[in-house]
């Protein structure tokens, strides 16, 4: 039973969880950060060029 009390009280795989959901969410976040900065950077590249010709 000792095992088996310490297998379900040992928490070290869920902080190892935790931790891996926490990157994935901020690599999902700077993704989207940098696609929507992308988009509108492109867009004012694209009206600088159109206002200089």
């Amino acid at each position: 039973m000792t095992f088996v009390d310490r297998f379900i009280k040992d928490e070290n795989g869920a902080t190892a969880i935790e931790y891996g959901l926490i990157a994935a969410l901020l690599a999902v976040v700077i993704c989207a950060a940098v696609t929507t900065l992308g988009t509108k950077l492109y867009t004012a590249m694209g009206n600088i060029s159109n206002a200089l010709k």
